[in-house]
């Protein structure tokens, strides 16, 4: 069982970053306005770039499979100190065993191989499909893979059918230091949320920006929430705990902008696209 406290005199940090960095969008083109990667950036060089700019990253790869040891070591060296990766826990364990004994080899063999990442694994999200609504069977499955995490790693669970959102499932996750994910979605309405982020489960707060998946290019703001972006601030500077927020691209349509408007009212500094043109080679 987990039972974690963080000290409350020690300012929190505050990590903000986007859902993946290996989109060709974000890549200037020859000629074209400076979107984000220098002009002429390469897949094997975006990681490297993007660690200028930003101290953390959502890993989606991991979703699909079990990261390779190589992938880990590779994302280790390119990445400078203080960074952090913020992984999500593979769907066969989530979507495929939907939580159950059966997929806790899975588990194993997956918190095993991302402790590769040492001090820069950041929590694990294990995001749950909206079908695993709070039926008796699901509540079951929870309570018994609760247990099964690993007190070495942290975690961070999305719910996305709405009647999870009870005192009930907070109670459990706070027992076992599993943070509820604060998730700017269509699942569960903003307000709630809110409210959930006042009752912390663990001694760690996880924000996800998410936005209707209906956009087909990434490299400019399409739709802007700058008045949803002051109310979330608002809302995450009363959490005395460190955050770890991420940007999907479906939010505005640009995932590196978004998460700098949100580093801006943190007040926090902000490495420009421009600036990133005469940076190669640092680490």
């Amino acid at each position: 069982m987990k039972n974690k406290t963080t000290n409350q005199n020690i300012k929190p940090q505050v990590a903000i970053g986007c859902q993946g960095w290996n989109y060709s969008d974000w890549v200037t083109k020859p000629g074209g306005k400076t979107v984000f990667y220098p002009r002429g950036t390469k897949a094997n060089e975006m990681l490297e770039i993007y660690a200028r700019a930003f101290g953390t990253i959502e890993v989606d790869s991991t979703f699909y499979a079990i990261p390779a040891a190589g992938a880990l070591e590779n994302w280790y060296r390119k990445t400078p100190e203080n960074f952090s990766f913020a992984l999500k826990l593979p769907r066969e364990i989530t979507h495929s065993h939907a939580l159950r004994a059966s997929g806790f080899e899975v588990l194993d063999e997956f918190c095993e191989r991302v402790l590769m990442l040492r001090e820069k694994l950041g929590p694990i999200l294990i995001q749950l499909p909206p079908q695993f609504d709070a039926g008796g069977e699901n509540v079951r499955a929870l309570l018994e893979f609760l247990p099964r995490l690993p007190s070495a790693i942290r975690f961070a669970v999305e719910f996305r059918s709405r009647d999870w959102l009870r005192g009930e499932t907070l109670e459990v996750l706070k027992k076992y230091g599993v943070a509820f994910c604060l998730t700017d979605g269509s699942w569960i309405p903003r307000g709630a949320i809110f409210e959930a982020a006042q009752t912390p489960t663990a001694d760690f707060a996880y924000v996800r920006f998410m936005g209707e998946r209906d956009l087909t290019s990434f490299d400019a703001v399409q739709r802007r929430q700058d008045a949803n972006l002051k109310l979330w601030h608002e809302v995450l500077a009363e959490i005395t705990l460190p955050t770890f927020i991420y940007f999907s691209n479906f939010y505005e349509g640009f995932a590196p902008e978004s998460a700098n408007k949100l580093k801006r009212m943190f007040g926090q500094e902000i490495v420009e696209p421009e600036q990133l043109e005469n940076q190669r080679g640092l680490f």
